[in-house]
């Protein structure tokens, strides 16, 4: 497909998204609205391609004048347990999508067929490996949601208009392989909430152009890892750029993450389906990170990204388990309770594969900061975990105008030197936001490979010169500013100015001798 149709594609699939929004406009407010239409999208997808599937089956078994959208439920039952391996789902052709659509605008009791249809989607997967990816996915899409509407009447309407909105969305059919038009309508709602709604949504969201970075970082000179990990998963987004780069097939053993959102953990799992990663291929875990890490049995990762939350509170020494964590003990010391970055940047050191690389965006004061930062980055130092300072733009990141700095950790480095990289004009002004273009991001690249000087924008300094600046590792320490200020050359100036002078002397007396005239 063409990049020009697929730009036309992409702008009728947001032009319809908006229209669903303005049609629930002022009932639903922005960042729920988003969980409405990605649960339907949800819905829509995984009963098109449990449809796709078994047509196909079906096809090749020589009974191709049949669909599954048009079977009865009784007959449909008898292949339960085959596909359930397999999909990790199940969803009889009464409750399709399509079939429920297509009744919605005569079905009076919308709300109870939808309520029971996702019940029995979730109840399929009961009892088999992917119960736990499918657990409480359709949560917060709530049917009954007085959000919708203060009646059933009412309620219905809106999910009518809905159930349209998502199924006019122009998502291509399976056999075309343009599956990633769902993962698209994902990425719009995400950007398009993060964007308008600012914290309440911005702070699930990375943009796409530094989770692009993220993982070429992680992933220079290879063309497949083992798995990826992001310890603050988010929506996921940042991990899912491992299956654009490198191919899903290419995460060998798969995407793992943790989350403590419970919304945004259910988004996450979402996303990974509609990015057509199965339910096999993932591993998305709910809770807090730091203090419950859920993926002891997993590590270690031979690629991590991640863009934790920016100084929050944690446990730190309130809780005496954590300085005998084998995360944390070996640094000595707890990050602050009141300043938790560094917490997130030792659980991924110590959860890092041995020829792995972690990309993980940090606040910029845990660069500088005295006290149990500098010592935990007096350790990072002193061992040789630290590769690479990355300084980005301000007002890069929804919801913040900061701006952060990506610290990259290896584990088994050639030499005893730290690459900073300062990036900070690295982008483009859009509206009141900066962003990373492609020709941005390609140089970061670039000289993070390359790993040598280059005049104001990347310094090599070895470990003992950051020993020697108190362990700080701001990229303005090392790498020089280029003066942009313009050379005055003061004897020429003041030349200048004593002929201005002189000719200011000569104004008076020509403009006193016309006076003088006229009065006389």
């Amino acid at each position: 497909m063409s990049d020009n149709r697929k730009e036309q594609e992409r702008a009728e699939l947001h032009r319809v998204i908006w229209n669903i929004a303005n049609d629930l406009r002022g009932s639903v407010d922005g960042w729920d609205f988003k969980q409405y239409v990605l649960g339907m999208l949800f819905y829509r997808y995984i009963s098109e391609n449990l449809t796709a599937y078994l047509n196909k089956r079906m096809a090749e078994a020589g009974i191709d004048s049949v669909d599954y959208t048009e079977m009865g439920d009784e007959e449909a039952e008898i292949a339960r347990e085959e596909i359930l391996p397999i999909k990790g789902f199940f969803i009889l052709p009464s409750e399709l999508f399509a079939n429920v659509c297509r009744r919605a605008a005569l079905d009076e009791n919308l709300n109870e067929t939808l309520e029971r249809t996702f019940k029995h989607i979730e109840q399929s997967a009961v009892g088999t490996d992917s119960e736990d990816n499918f657990k409480g996915l359709f949560d917060d899409l709530d049917v009954n949601s007085k959000k919708l509407g203060d009646t059933v009447a009412k309620r219905n309407d809106k999910l009518v208009k809905l159930l349209y909105g998502v199924r006019d969305m122009n998502l291509g059919n399976y056999q075309d392989n343009t599956i990633d038009a769902f993962g698209d309508a994902y990425e719009f709602l995400m950007g398009m909430y993060a964007s308008n709604a600012g914290k309440s949504g911005g702070e699930y969201y990375t943009p796409q152009e530094v989770s692009e970075l993220l993982a070429r970082i992680t992933t220079v000179g290879k063309t497949s890892v083992n798995k990826v990990y992001d310890p603050a998963c988010g929506s996921g987004s940042l991990l899912l750029k491992f299956a654009k780069i490198l191919g899903t097939e290419n995460v060998r053993e798969g995407f793992f993450g943790q989350e403590i959102n419970i919304t945004t953990y259910n988004l996450c799992r979402i996303n990974m389906f509609l990015h057509d990663v199965g339910y096999d291929k993932f591993d998305i875990a709910f809770g807090d990170t730091l203090t419950e890490p859920q993926h002891w049995d997993d590590e270690p990762f031979e690629a991590i990204v991640s863009n934790p939350p920016y100084s929050i509170k944690w446990d730190g020494e309130d809780n005496a388990t954590l300085i005998n964590d084998p995360r944390f003990a070996p640094a000595g010391v707890l990050a602050p309770k009141s300043k938790a970055d560094l917490a997130f940047i030792l659980h991924s050191l110590s959860w890092l594969a041995t020829d792995g690389a972690a990309a993980i965006v940090c606040f910029p004061g845990v660069m500088y900061r005295g006290g149990k930062e500098k010592k935990i980055r007096k350790y990072l130092i002193d061992n040789n975990y630290v590769d690479c300072t990355i300084q980005l733009p301000d007002n890069l990141f929804f919801g913040t105008t900061i701006a952060t700095c990506i610290m990259v950790l290896k584990k088994s480095k050639k030499d005893n030197t730290v690459l900073f990289i300062d990036a900070s004009s690295e982008c483009v002004k859009v509206t009141n936001s900066n962003k990373l273009t492609a020709a941005n991001s390609a140089k970061i690249l670039d000289a993070f490979i390359r790993h040598e000087d280059a005049e104001y924008f990347a310094k090599v300094v070895t470990t003992a010169d950051i020993e020697a600046q108190d362990y700080n590792l701001s990229v303005s320490t090392y790498v020089e500013q280029e003066d942009t200020r313009e050379v005055v050359d003061i004897r020429e100036l003041n030349r200048q100015i004593e002929e201005i002078v002189a000719r200011e002397a000569v104004l008076r007396a020509e403009i006193d001798r016309i006076i003088a005239e006229i009065e006389g």
